[in-house]
């Protein structure tokens, strides 16, 4: 590789026992790649429980689960040692089914990235728009800029052929009933511009609406937690060597290669050779955060849209996914949803150091 890469190793203290090793490997610029980082493996994980602190709701805290039917158990014995598995994508979509953002960094909060999901459009119902129906939300292009002047936080639209706009987002507005997947939730409209614009976008009356601050949702799975409008928990995570094996299962139907961006993760891990890996992670750390593994990510038909295309392509990965990977209630899955035990932040090329792992399947 023509760029050299810099591992610098922490002594940190392990909740359990005695402190460990922890590597952030990081770039001077240009991708991440683990295989070519390190072929070291995860240190083995200590079999004494851990104590974890009361819960909290605010970020940076860990929460706890402990006395919730169906959690799981205090970590263990790691019946698999991975190996050294880092961050290569950190991708955050601040409007639910628009295009993403990606950063070299993030703040993790209790509701996942910084802004992620954290706005919604709706119709002048207040029923929210997905790519399902309306594909043309993949074009709209989402930036949010908190200024170095106190103004406030502001939002700026664009879209090939729409140009752009920018407004300052409303937090204090008049709060309006919004619908997702027949739940139904407030949120702060943020006015006329943005709502004739996107209008003009879709083709279709629509309102862009925002969190409000008191916004406190439960999303379920074996460890609950909490997001904005994302369509379950607050983190979204798929591996490089799962889409490989898509990859070469879609080859043999002599189908081209998807782009990971029709899964709309917000991390992608790169190092575990297993395909699925992410599957078995129950209890995750990386850069100064932790999470908790809740259930498969069951996919849907947005990810047979074409994210730089806003249209629809066919039957595919579904088609091809349907054949491996279907779930217990029968729908397929690809990647896997995790709630957020500890706020922090992540970078790319931060190493995942994984304290739980679920038991091996049968052969």
């Amino acid at each position: 590789m023509s760029t050299p890469f810099r591992c610098t190793s922490i002594r940190t203290a392990s909740p359990s026992g005695p402190s460990r090793t922890s590597r952030r490997i990081s770039p001077p610029r240009g991708p991440v790649c683990a295989r070519c980082v390190s072929t070291a493996r995860a240190a083995p994980t200590s079999t004494a429980p851990s104590a974890r602190p009361e819960s909290t709701a605010s970020a940076g805290t860990e929460r706890s689960a402990a006395a919730a039917p169906g959690t799981l158990p205090r970590p263990g014995p790691a019946p698999y040692a991975g190996p050294v598995a880092v961050i290569v994508e950190l991708v955050t979509y601040p409007i639910k089914g628009c295009a993403g953002v990606r950063l070299p960094e993030a703040e993790l909060t209790d509701a996942g990235l910084r802004h992620d999901r954290s706005f919604m459009v709706t119709d002048t119902e207040g029923v929210f728009r997905s790519q399902r129906r309306d594909p043309r939300l993949a074009l709209i292009r989402p930036a949010l800029d908190a200024g170095a002047t106190g103004e406030g936080l502001r939002m700026t639209l664009a879209a090939e052929g729409a140009g752009s706009l920018g407004f300052a987002v409303d937090t204090e507005g008049p709060r309006r009933a919004v619908t997702l997947f027949k739940n139904s939730f407030l949120g702060i409209d943020q006015g006329e511009a943005a709502a004739e614009w996107l209008s003009g976008v879709l083709g279709k009356p629509s309102r862009l609406v925002r969190v409000p601050p008191e916004h406190d949702r439960v999303t379920d799975g074996i460890i609950p937690g909490t997001s904005g409008y994302a369509d379950s928990s607050a983190l979204h995570v798929l591996s490089r060597s799962s889409l490989d094996l898509l990859h070469e299962r879609l080859a043999k139907r002599e189908a081209p290669p998807l782009p990971m961006d029709r899964f709309r993760p917000n991390v992608v891990v790169d190092g575990w050779e297993t395909p699925h890996t992410e599957d078995r992670a129950r209890r995750v750390r990386a850069g100064t955060t932790l999470w908790g593994w809740t259930k498969p990510a069951v996919r849907c038909a947005v990810t047979t849209v074409d994210q730089s295309a806003g249209v629809r392509e066919g039957p595919e990965p579904l088609r091809t996914l349907a054949d491996y990977r279907r779930g217990e209630g029968g729908g397929v899955v690809f990647g896997a949803k995790f709630s957020v035990l500890r706020g922090g932040r992540l970078a790319v090329g931060d190493e995942l150091l994984v304290d739980e792992w679920a038991p091996p399947e049968p052969d």
